[in-house]
């Protein structure tokens, strides 16, 4: 019998990949384009495995109906595991398991675009010109080279980032609970308190985790004790940012930029086509009003090979545990 594995939050491009790969493994699949939740957590019945991404909900009360409607294994195609109660996932004997890595090297690139694009004001420039506009006035950027990069968090992407932009010629700065000290000797880059890389960074990125520990790690007490017209960019989880706090920063120019991937509401817009309807969330509405904010859709993921690699992953993950072989990439607290 073929185990029946329900997904969340589909999308087209997302069920064509796993139906393609999926003649290897042979699983049956069900497509709900509904995130996962108290309400929709019915459609599990008769699933023995459960599919959801970043912002689908796996709560206490979600973990226990996935159980008594005979859920097994619930399986992210993604990295991040917040939205996941662990501590309930083990109560109900329901392992979970994600996709380490699926290709760094796709958000690393995307990051590095963010400060470009914000530093020469690529947006900008577009729009003026196919309106006829070809001044310059207002795109004045800087020089990448010389400046000093701040990068919080020194995983795989953040690696990746560092050496891009050590090609620019940047200096960087590292902040890391756990700082590597080979990795700091084989590239020259320097690890820091957060005060110092707060006080000297033009640009700031975010690659760490979202914990306890870093939700709002940037915040008005953090973003004053910033150079003025700091950069900041986020490809990492929206809530590492307190949003009001960078509006106002924005708004008094202590932030000079800001690129953000991800933002801490975007579960009710991010991958939806939201064109024909207003947008309600006020907060999200004013970030877009910014001339030097960008705010993408949680895209920096979104490239072919990395679609490849979560898509085989995680139907590996599935495979492994119906075959009863160790979980390579099993989350633990």
């Amino acid at each position: 019998m073929k185990p029946i594995v329900t997904f969340f939050g589909t999308q087209p491009y997302e069920q064509e990949s796993f139906d393609a790969l999926n003649r290897d493994f042979g699983f049956e699949f069900r497509y709900f384009k509904g995130h996962l939740s108290r309400q929709t957590v019915v459609a599990t019945h008769g699933a023995q495995a459960a599919c959801i991404f970043v912002n689908d909900t796996a709560d206490a009360e979600v973990m226990r109906e996935l159980a008594r409607n005979g859920v097994r294994l619930l399986a992210l195609r993604c990295a991040g595991y917040n939205n996941v109660d662990l501590e309930a996932a083990r109560t109900f004997n329901i392992p979970v398991v994600r996709v380490p890595a699926y290709s760094p090297h796709a958000v690393a690139e995307y990051t590095v675009a963010m400060m470009l694009s914000l530093n020469r004001k690529i947006p900008r420039a577009s729009w003026r010109t196919r309106d006829g506009n070809f001044s310059l006035q207002g795109l004045m950027g800087f020089d990448m080279n010389g400046k000093t990069v701040g990068v919080i968090g020194t995983g795989k992407i953040a690696r990746i980032v560092i050496r891009i932009l050590l090609g620019f010629g940047m200096e960087v700065l590292a902040y890391d609970p756990y700082p590597d000290g080979v990795f700091a000797r084989e590239t020259g880059i320097a690890y820091v308190s957060l005060d110092e890389l707060y006080r000297r960074s033009d640009i700031i990125t975010l690659h760490c985790p979202l914990t306890n520990e870093t939700k709002h790690l940037v915040n008005e007490t953090s973003i004053a004790r910033m150079k003025r017209g700091v950069m900041i960019v986020n490809t990492g989880r929206g809530q590492l940012i307190q949003t009001e706090a960078l509006i106002e920063a924005l708004k008094s120019k202590q932030v000079g930029a800001a690129g953000l991937d991800v933002y801490e509401e975007e579960g009710d817009y991010f991958y939806e086509d939201r064109s024909d309807s207003i947008i309600d969330d006020d907060t999200l509405a004013r970030l877009l009003l910014f001339p030097n904010v960008i705010v993408t859709s949680h895209q920096a993921f979104f490239t072919a090979e990395a679609m490849h690699n979560i898509t085989e992953t995680t139907l590996q993950n599935i495979k492994d545990f119906f075959d009863g072989r160790p979980l390579v990439n099993a989350v633990t607290k």
